[in-house]
C-alpha cells in the first residue's frame, strides 16, 4: 500500500507548484513505486465543509508537505488559515511533516505567515526554494530520506535499518535486561539492566529482543534436518523449525544438533563432574551455527539450514563471503568482517561469538585435536555452506570396541527417571541432558547455589530455558528445593538438592577414584585412557 502525501499550501498563490508535485512524485520512478499525492483541488464537490474533508485527510495521510509562501490565506473564526490548521493537526497526529518556504524576502509575507515560518522552523528544519525545479529537487531528496528512515529504501548494513511496523512494545523487556546483564558480567559492558530502552526500532532490535521476531522477519527462522544417510533424502527421521530471538535460535540449533550425535560419558576421575566427549567438539559445532546466524543475509526469502547427515553436518546460510575474502582465505588469519555489525556485536558482549576473526581458525584447530577431518567451505547458489565431518565407521566401531561399562554408564533406568522429573519424552533425554541434570544436582550438593551458579555448572547460556526445563521440573519432582520456598522469584532465593536428587545422583554417580601419587601423575596425563564411559547415541539413526 502507498502512502500519502498531503500537500497544504494558499491554493491561488502556489497552484503551479502543488500541481507540479503532484505530477513529479507520481512519474517518479521511485516516489511513485511508494507515495500517492492528496490535493485538496482534486476533490469532487461536496455537502460537507471544507475544513471537515481537508482536517480528515490530513488524519489519513502519512506525510504533510507545507508550501508556504507570501500570503496567509482565508482565516476562520479565530483567525487561523486552512495551512496552519493543517500543519497543526498533523503536529498533533505525530505524521512525518516536510516543510519549504518559497523565497529568501520574509519582509515581504504577510504578518501571520512570518509568524507561521518561525513556528515551523522552531519545530523542524524547513528548505528554501526559488523555482520548481529546485522545489522538486529538494522534495525528492526528503522523500527519499523519509523512505529511507522508515526502511522502505535500505541504504545502510540491514540490521541497522529500520524494521517497518515493528514498535517499541514489540521487544522483551524481560529479554533485554537479560542480555544487559550478561553483557555486564562477560564483559564489564558499561550499560547496566536498568538502562531505558529508546524507541527507534532496527531489525537487529527486533532480532536480538523481539518478543516474536519472525512476526517481522518471517525466514529468520532456523530449519534443522536429520537424514539417515549422506544425501538429501526422504524420510526424514526429525526435522525442526525453530523461532525465536538470535540467542534462542542459536541455542535451540546447536541443542539439536548436540541431541543426535554420538557421546561418551566418562567417570569423575578428573574432577567433581562427569565429563561427556561428543564426536563432534561442541565449540566447533555452536561456532559454526554462530557465523550462519550473525553473518547470514537477512534479506533473502532463504533461511538458516542445519542438516545432519551419516557422515557430516552441513549448515547453509543465505549470503556471501565480502569481496576481500575467499572460502581458502578463511584458513588463514584473516581480519573480523561482519555482515550485520549491530548482530554482532551483542554476540560478542555474551560471548557467544569473538571480534578477531579467529572464530573459524579456532574450528579448524577443534577438529584436527578431535582427529576429524579438516572443516570444508564453500560458496554456491547464494548460500555459504560450512561442512564438519564426523568420524568414519571404522573410527567409531574402534572407539565402541574400546568402552567400558562402569557405574557411570547412562542405563535404561537412569534415563527413564531424568524423563520423568523433566516431564520430556525418554528420547529426548540425550548424554548432554543427563550430564547437565548431573552438574546441577553435584552444585547442589554442598552449599545452597544460586539459579546464576547452577547455571553456569550446567554451561547453558540461556536464562528462561534454564528455568522453564530444569530448575522448575526438577524442583516438581523433588529433585531440587528452594531454600526460600513461601518466595519463589526473590532475589535471594538459592537451591539445594532434595531426597530424590539425591537418590538419583547416588546411583548416576560413583565416588571419585584415589589420586595419583606423584611417580604416576605424568604418566596418567599421557596415557588416560578414554574407555571409562559408555558410547550413547547414535550416528544421525
Amino acid at each position: 500500500m502507498k502512502a500519502r502525501v498531503f500537500i497544504s499550501s494558499v491554493q491561488k498563490e502556489l497552484a503551479a507548484e502543488r500541481r507540479a508535485l503532484k505530477s513529479y512524485i507520481q512519474g517518479d520512478a521511485l516516489l511513485g513505486q511508494f507515495f500517492e499525492v492528496f490535493l485538496f483541488e482534486d476533490m469532487p464537490a461536496s455537502g460537507r465543509r471544507a475544513d471537515e474533508v481537508y482536517l480528515k485527510e490530513v488524519d489519513r495521510c502519512d506525510v504533510y508537505l507545507g508550501l508556504l509562501g507570501n500570503e496567509y490565506g482565508y482565516e476562520d473564526n479565530a483567525g487561523v488559515s486552512p495551512t496552519e490548521r493543517e500543519f497543526d493537526r498533523a503536529t498533533a497526529a505525530g505524521k512525518e511533516r516536510l516543510i519549504f518556504v518559497n523565497g529568501d524576502k520574509d519582509a515581504a509575507r504577510h504578518p501571520k505567515m512570518q509568524a507561521f515560518v518561525r513556528k515551523a522552523a522552531s519545530q523542524l528544519v524547513r528548505r528554501r526554494f526559488g523555482s520548481i525545479p529546485e522545489l522538486t529537487a529538494l522534495v525528492y531528496s526528503s522523500l527519499v530520506e523519509h523512505l529511507v528512515s522508515a526502511g522502505a529504501v535500505r541504504t545502510r548494513p540491514f540490521d541497522a535499518a529500520a524494521c517497518p511496523e515493528a514498535t517499541i512494545h514489540d521487544l522483551s523487556r524481560q529479554k533485554v535486561q537479560e542480555f544487559l546483564a550478561r553483557a555486564q558480567a562477560e564483559r564489564n559492558y558499561p550499560l547496566g539492566p536498568r538502562t531505558p530502552t529508546e524507541k527507534a526500532l532496527a531489525h537487529a532490535a527486533v532480532l536480538l529482543f523481539g518478543k516474536q521476531p519472525q512476526r517481522f522477519l518471517i525466514t529468520s527462522e532456523v530449519k534443522c534436518l536429520q537424514f539417515h544417510g549422506t544425501t538429501v533424502a526422504k524420510p526424514i527421521p526429525d526435522y525442526k523449525i525453530y523461532k525465536g530471538t538470535v540467542f534462542e535460535l542459536v541455542d535451540q540449533a546447536v541443542g539439536f544438533v548436540m541431541s543426535k550425535i554420538a557421546a561418551t560419558v566418562g567417570t569423575r576421575a578428573q574432577s567433581s563432574q562427569a565429563p561427556v566427549t561428543y564426536e563432534l567438539p561442541p565449540a566447533a559445532v555452536a561456532e559454526a551455527i554462530v557465523n550462519a546466524i550473525a553473518h547470514r543475509d537477512y534479506t533473502s526469502n532463504a533461511s538458516v539450514q542445519v542438516m545432519l547427515f551419516a557422515d557430516r553436518l552441513e549448515i547453509w546460510n543465505p549470503g556471501k563471503l565480502p569481496p576481500s575474502l575467499t572460502p581458502e582465505a578463511l584458513r588463514v588469519p584473516h581480519a573480523s568482517i561482519p555482515h550485520n555489525p549491530l548482530i554482532a556485536e551483542p554476540l560478542f558482549l555474551t560471548r557467544y561469538n569473538e571480534k578477531a576473526g579467529t572464530g573459524i581458525l579456532d574450528m579448524i584447530g577443534l577438529c584436527k585435536a578431535a582427529k576429524l577431518r579438516p572443516p570444508e567451505f564453500r560458496q554456491e547458489s547464494g548460500q555459504f555452506i560450512q561442512t564438519l565431518w564426523r568420524p568414519t565407521p571404522a573410527a567409531t566401531a574402534q572407539v565402541t570396541a574400546q568402552d567400558e561399562p562402569s557405574r557411570k554408564s547412562l542405563t535404561g533406568r537412569l534415563l527413564d527417571a531424568v524423563s520423568r522429573a523433566l516431564g520430556v519424552p525418554a528420547a529426548q533425554v540425550t548424554a548432554q541432558v543427563t550430564a547437565q541434570v548431573a552438574a546441577v544436582l553435584e552444585a547442589a550438593s554442598g552449599q545452597p547455589q544460586s539459579r546464576e551458579e547452577l547455571q553456569h555448572a550446567a554451561r547453558m547460556k540461556h536464562r528462561e530455558h534454564f528455568r522453564k526445563a530444569y530448575i522448575d521440573p526438577l524442583i516438581a519432582a523433588d529433585w531440587l528445593r528452594r531454600t526460600i520456598p513461601d518466595k519463589p522469584t526473590s532475589r535471594l532465593q538459592k537451591y539445594m538438592i532434595a531426597d530424590n536428587g539425591k537418590a538419583w545422583l547416588n546411583e548416576y554417580g560413583e565416588p571419585p577414584l584415589p589420586g595419583p601419587t606423584p611417580a604416576e601423575s605424568d604418566a596418567n596425563r599421557t596415557n588416560r585412557t578414554p574407555n571409562r564411559g559408555r558410547k550413547t547415541g547414535g550416528r544421525g539413526k
